[in-house]
């Protein structure tokens, strides 16, 4: 077996710290950390910072995720490493503070839902998971449409539903909201949580897809892409990983197939839509780059890296084009 440049940057120690600098730098070309020149500290206090926590913590759990469930069979960090690359990649979505919450939510809930996997019992990990899925879905509601389909991948992938996980799981999603509704009820406003459900009936139709920029579109097209292709590779390499790994790896699947389908029938949530989708896909292209040897993979390695950056740069320079 051959190891090419891939091999050798997917198994490097030295590749997350490189790809963290890469993100430092990425968001300091963005101007979001330091929005004035000169810089003073009412400028730095008014800059990204929560955003900027909520995506290094995003990726710190990423790499928890990685190594708790061994989701690639030799040492290698790319499933963290892909993660920020294409959340980079769209350096676009970075200024949203409801996305960067969502995102981590996210990101935590997989970490939290995946312990359960085969116990019953585990009512603690599924009320936290769900708790965050909750937290999520206070900033984004339309998450809550994720819920039917997480306690099916309980039931069929983590065989972790049971009565007990199934009502830890209601009480996850409910906590939010008890603690905001007696905070609106003092204020006077509990019209406001009517309001925050009633989106949930909020569709647009015919498909608006004209509100994407061009920045969005390429981002969706080379994430969609790469999806395909880490799909593809791991239906036809699935055989070589365990039976838990493969039951994780089909819950990423389905998911990114769900959101796609979400965010083509509903482009409006796309800030939100797309971190979720990058959140799916980045194990299956991880997968893909670290476990391929051949000099068509090593060439794609190269493709894929030199479209992150070309798109980031895009991102940064060129902010305003839209169809």
């Amino acid at each position: 077996m051959i190891k090419r440049t891939q091999n050798h940057v997917a198994e490097s120690r030295f590749t997350l710290p490189v790809v963290v600098l890469y993100a430092i730098a990425v968001w300091l070309a963005s101007g979001l950390l330091i929005p004035s020149v000169p810089i003073t500290s009412e400028g730095l206090w008014k800059g990204a910072w929560v955003q900027f926590v909520c995506f290094f913590v995003s990726a710190y759990v990423m790499v928890e995720l990685n190594n708790s469930n061994a989701l690639i069979r030799i040492y290698s960090r790319t499933v963290s490493c892909s993660f920020i690359v294409l959340l980079c990649a769209g350096c676009f979505l970075f200024g949203s503070m409801g996305g960067a919450i969502t995102q981590l939510c996210v990101v935590a809930s997989y970490a939290l839902a995946f312990r359960s996997y085969q116990d019953k019992q585990s009512m603690g990990w599924i009320y936290y998971a769900f708790l965050c899925v909750g937290l999520a879905s206070s900033v984004f509601v339309q998450v809550l449409f994720y819920v039917p389909f997480l306690w099916a991948m309980m039931f069929f992938q983590l065989t972790s539903l049971s009565w007990r996980t199934f009502f830890a799981s209601i009480l996850g999603l409910l906590t939010p909201y008890w603690f905001a509704l007696p905070v609106l009820l003092y204020k006077g406003e509990p019209d406001v949580l009517v309001q925050h459900f009633v989106a949930l009936a909020d569709f647009v139709f015919p498909f608006d897809y004209a509100q994407l920029t061009v920045n969005e579109s390429l981002l969706f097209v080379l994430v969609v892409v790469l999806g395909i292709t880490g799909t593809i590779h791991y239906w036809r390499k699935q055989s070589s990983d365990s039976i838990r790994t493969r039951l994780f790896y089909s819950c990423f699947i389905q998911m990114w197939l769900l959101t796609v389908i979400f965010l083509v029938l509903q482009p409006q949530h796309y800030d939100m839509l797309i971190r979720i989708l990058i959140i799916n896909v980045s194990p299956l292209i991880a997968h893909f780059l670290s476990l391929t040897y051949t000099r068509i993979t090593n060439i794609a390695f190269y493709v894929i890296c030199s479209v992150a950056v070309l798109l980031m740069l895009f991102s940064l320079w060129m902010p305003s084009f839209s169809f």
